[in-house]
C-alpha cells in the first residue's frame, strides 16, 4: 500500500478515537454505496453526523480540510441520503470535516463541526 494511503487510515483511525473522547458513537467507517464512500458515520445525541477526514503530512498546499470541495460535497451529501434511506432513519444530519496533520510521530487535529450544508 502506497504511504499516503497509510497516512490516511492513520488519520481515520486518529480521528475516531478523537471522536469517541468527544462522546461520539462511531456506527460506521468506510460505509460504501456504489463509487461513494463515507470516512466515519457517527452518533452524538440525536444527531447523525457525516465525517470527512483529510490527511495530510503539513500544510504547505493548504490545510487538509480545505481539500473537501463543493464536488466531494456533492458526493458525501449523495452517499449519506443513500445511508438514511437503507436504514430507515429519520433525524436531524450534520456534515463534518476533520482535518489531520501527521508530522513523524506528532499529529494536530482540526474538527469543523458543520463545515457546509446540503446543496439544496
Amino acid at each position: 500500500m502506497a504511504s499516503h494511503n497509510d497516512r490516511g487510515v492513520d488519520g481515520e483511525e486518529l480521528a475516531s478515537a478523537y471522536l469517541q473522547k468527544k462522546g461520539y458513537e462511531i456506527l460506521e467507517r468506510n460505509w460504501r454505496l456504489g463509487k461513494e464512500e463515507i470516512d466515519i458515520i457517527a452518533r452524538k445525541k440525536e444527531v447523525l453526523v457525516i465525517v470527512e477526514v483529510k490527511t495530510r503530512s503539513g500544510s504547505f498546499f493548504g490545510t487538509p480540510e480545505e481539500f473537501v470541495n463543493k464536488q466531494k460535497q456533492r458526493h458525501l451529501i449523495r452517499a449519506a441520503n443513500a445511508y438514511i434511506e437503507k436504514k430507515g432513519i429519520d433525524v436531524e444530519i450534520r456534515f463534518d470535516v476533520i482535518g489531520i496533520i501527521i508530522s513523524g510521530n506528532n499529529h494536530t487535529v482540526n474538527h469543523l463541526e458543520d463545515a457546509y450544508q446540503p446543496i439544496a
